[in-house]
């Protein structure tokens, strides 16, 4: 590969399909519209120019906040093309994240897609010293501003364009310039304690991250991506955007996140990747469609579930599945996993992937029932993504995988899970401190970065993903257990969205706080004619906590007696991120929903059956304001 950043790679395929090879396709009004690699490159030509014509230098970062879409992609390839850094924000991020993560990026333009975000940054203006411009795509809501500060993607697109001189031979050298060892993204983890970091990554850990995964799935440019996960999270950079311009293929872009599954259905992509909470959802959406389908389709999936887990169970164990099992399968399949395959968009997939937080192994094994070939990816942001991977035949459901060509994994006397590659990362953004205690270099000149993850490795090299060490739990018994083993499969339950598993070293035994899953819940009762009102009303039905105790002794059955969960309380509210309780990946802020719910962890510990709680509601007309209630605590 000559190509040494991604803008190259793009170039590469430019003229590789210069014959009119469709590049994107973005939904627009009902329709999906298509556009070329050459649409695709006067977009990004046109950008690249007028980002130059606003002042933006090599090694500037510029920030990006709005849903993924093709203006998105253009915004990303021409920054990197003269060789900017890209600075991914959550659309849903407050006025306080978005405001630290802008200015300690030190970003001098800031990417916005529409009004709503444009208000945002309006309004933290004063907080943001060294934006000197924000660049918005869609102009719907903005044609009356009249602020200077603001600017639209095809204004700026028209200030290139004035530039003397041959625009492609211009962009063509500025590309040239790249080298991988040149910072492409700041990342900003999740920051599931204290605040957000920018984990600073080259072309050449993006590149050679994607490649490792290439190596074991090779990617197609006939393959369709649908690309749904944000680009404030890596993920979608190695697995979307980098195989884009490395390989080929094909990105989509739906056209609301409301209309997500149904345009995943009809773009049928042969390869998907979501994180563990839409792998979840799914699990939750699909049993509960199955309870709603008539009695016939419900018969068909109570008969024909046991046959996909056997023949899951005979794919995982290498054991090829005897003549009966594999004609019990066949009609499985043609009645109710193909079916189910295709209702939810993965007819075509040849892999799908999981990644973020650890998939319950409950969760994977549904899933290679139905039929689809489910691999679990570790890793984190600073090693670009992802570092292990499972292999087609090679699939356990306890694992994450086996390290990917040319990344290397080992564990640490501490038991900690260490990682060395190309993958690995440049260190965090202006904290030299907490970069030194991420990396370390070994007597070999190895760099290793300190993943933060207790685990192991099997005698089959597969890595086995425990939890965080810092969340181990040791309880007063000295028994220890895994908060997340625990989670995990709490929410292959339809009825649970949410779970903390607690634990400490002055208790012996271990609580959980649950948020039940409204919607499946909500269908289920209505089924049952049980009325409610609200998310409170609801939770705190007897009929509800006998349906979620159900699934906790269930979870209990294969838990070793000091590890099962023996008092739990059903939360009046969700876990909200906005209220710091969960990350932007939807990761548990564990410290802060300690602190924040001590007083009903502390009732579970004594033995308490009832606790009162301060909980907000928000009326039908919007107004919103607090009452205070008591939450059932039961017992097992």
């Amino acid at each position: 590969m000559s190509a040494e950043t991604l803008p190259q790679f793009f170039l590469e395929r430019v003229e590789q399909y210069a014959a009119g090879k469709v590049a994107l396709r973005q939904k627009e009004f009902g329709i999906w519209q298509e556009f070329t690699w050459q649409d695709s490159y006067a977009q990004v030509r046109d950008l690249a120019l007028g980002l130059l014509a606003l002042g933006v230098e090599r090694g500037d970062r510029v920030a990006t906040v709005g849903d993924n879409d093709r203006f998105y992609l253009w915004a990303y390839l021409g920054l990197l093309a003269i060789g900017g850094v890209q600075v991914g924000l959550y659309t849903d991020a407050g006025a306080e994240e978005m405001a630290y993560v802008i200015d300690h990026s030190d970003a001098v333009v800031v990417f916005a897609k529409d009004q709503e975000q444009c208000d945002k940054l309006l309004e933290i203006r004063d907080r943001l010293p060294k934006v000197r411009r924000v660049i918005y795509w869609e102009e719907r809501g903005l044609w009356d501003y009249d602020d200077p500060w603001l600017i639209s993607f095809a204004a700026v697109q028209a200030e290139g364009r004035t530039l003397a001189g041959d625009a492609a031979a211009r962009l063509a050298e500025e590309v040239k310039r790249g080298r991988g060892d040149d910072l492409a993204v700041l990342c900003y983890t999740s920051g599931t304690t204290g605040l957000p970091k920018g984990a600073m990554l080259t072309h050449t850990n993006l590149i050679t991250a994607t490649a490792a995964f290439n190596a074991v799935d090779r990617r197609l440019d006939t393959d369709n991506h649908v690309s749904l996960l944000p680009l404030g999270w890596i993920a979608e950079h190695v697995l979307g955007v980098a195989p884009h311009v490395m390989y080929g293929i094909l990105m989509n872009f739906p056209e609301a996140p409301e209309t997500v599954r149904a345009n995943v259905r009809e773009i049928a992509p042969e390869g998907i990747l979501y994180n563990s909470r839409l792998w979840d959802n799914l699990v939750g959406m699909v049993q509960v469609r199955i309870n709603e389908a008539s009695w016939w389709n419900r018969q068909l999936y109570q008969r024909f579930l046991p046959v996909g887990y056997r023949m899951a169970d005979r794919r995982l164990n290498n054991t090829a599945p005897e003549l009966g099992l594999r004609i019990a399968y066949a009609a499985g399949d043609l009645l109710i996993f193909g079916p189910l395959r295709d209702q939810l968009g993965l007819s075509r997939v040849r892999s799908a992937y999981t990644a973020g937080a650890a998939l319950s192994p409950d969760a994977m094994r549904f899933f290679h029932a139905l039929g689809i070939n489910l691999k679990q990816i570790y890793g984190s942001t600073e090693v670009a993504g992802g570092a292990t991977v499972h292999r087609d035949g090679d699939v356990r459901f306890a694992s994450v995988g086996k390290p990917a060509p040319g990344i290397e994994v080992k564990i640490g006397e501490d038991g900690e899970i260490l990682i060395a590659g190309p993958n690995v990362f440049q260190g965090y953004y202006k904290d030299q401190t907490a970069t030194a205690k991420a990396l370390y270099l070994d007597d070999a000149g190895v760099r290793w970065f300190r993943t933060g993850d207790a685990g192991y490795i099997d005698a089959d090299g597969h890595v086995i993903y425990l939890d965080r060490v810092k969340d181990m739990v040791v309880l007063a018994s000295g028994d220890s257990f895994s908060p997340q083993f625990i989670e995990g499969r709490l929410k292959f339950s339809p009825y649970i969205r949410d779970v903390m598993a607690v634990g400490d070293q002055q208790h012996d035994i271990v609580t959980a706080l649950v948020i039940i899953d409204f919607e499946n819940v909500g269908a289920w009762a209505e089924k049952k004619g049980i009325g409610y009102t609200t998310f409170l009303d609801l939770s705190q039905k007897p009929e509800v906590y006998a349906l979620v105790q159900q699934a906790v002794e269930e979870v209990n059955r294969n838990l070793p007696p000091r590890g099962q969960v023996r008092r739990f309380v059903l939360m009046h509210k969700e876990f909200d991120a906005d209220e710091a309780e969960m990350t932007r990946s939807r990761k548990l802020r564990r410290g802060f929903l300690a602190q924040r719910y001590q007083a009903i962890i502390d009732a579970m510990h004594r033995g308490d059956e009832r606790v009162r709680v301060q909980a907000p509601v928000r009326y039908q007309d919007g107004r919103e304001g607090f009452i205070e209630t008591e939450l059932r605590i039961m017992q097992l």
